[in-house]
């Protein structure tokens, strides 16, 4: 072997045995810290991770509460076509004595149920209990093809199905047994033959002369 053959030999086992240095590998390169950023990089504020942003401020409360008692898509035909609409039914209260029902129709179900909410209001009726919440007598009455029975319960909570239930929920009557003596589905008018019944409820005080 020559020495230019030599010399070019270790030349290359120099360079296969000396470890690359990079910027990153190497230990005096600085680290990058991640702490206290968001996912893009940048430094967490008030516009950062939403955990480290500005408290919001909590909604009011309603007035009232509400409960969607039926949905539905309703389709009319026109000479351009078809139009789609939603109408909503649902019942309102304060869980105090104030209860109402309501419809709505709209292009949306956002609208649909503003406008049903509203009407609620209009409709709203004050509802006679007693001290412990429930109602003075029983009733019975009747609207379209919905017949109901409502009675005082005591220390049964409320027991009624369908919107009946919702309707005395929302308007905050305890310890009452309410029965439907008809076999219709319909939600709406079974909330509204529930409201017509607690028209018909007096005073405990004109009730007891």
């Amino acid at each position: 072997m020559t020495d230019n053959a030599q010399n070019l030999n270790e030349e290359v086992i120099n360079e296969v045995a000396t470890p690359v240095v990079t910027e990153e590998t190497s230990s005096e390169a600085p680290r990058r810290d991640f702490r206290g950023r968001g996912r893009n990089g940048a430094p967490r504020g008030k516009g950062g991770d939403r955990r480290g942003g500005p408290k919001r401020e909590p909604r009011a409360k309603p007035e009232y509460d509400q409960k969607i008692i039926d949905i539905r898509r309703v389709t009319r035909v026109s000479s351009g076509g078809r139009r789609f609409s939603f109408a909503v039914s649902l019942v309102a209260g304060d869980r105090k004595g104030k209860v109402g029902v309501g419809t709505g129709k709209g292009g949306d179900t956002a609208l649909a149920v503003e406008k049903a909410l509203r009407s609620a209001k209009k409709n709203m009726i004050v509802v006679s209990t007693t001290k412990s919440g429930s109602i003075p007598h029983e009733v019975m009455t009747k609207f379209g093809s919905a017949r109901v029975h409502i009675m005082p319960a005591p220390g049964k909570g409320i027991v009624a199905g369908s919107s009946v239930r919702d309707v005395i929920d929302l308007a905050g009557i305890k310890d009452v047994t309410a029965k439907l003596r008809s076999g219709t589905k319909n939600k709406l008018n079974n909330a509204r033959v529930a409201i017509e019944a607690l028209k018909q409820l007096k005073k405990p005080r004109a009730y007891s002369k």
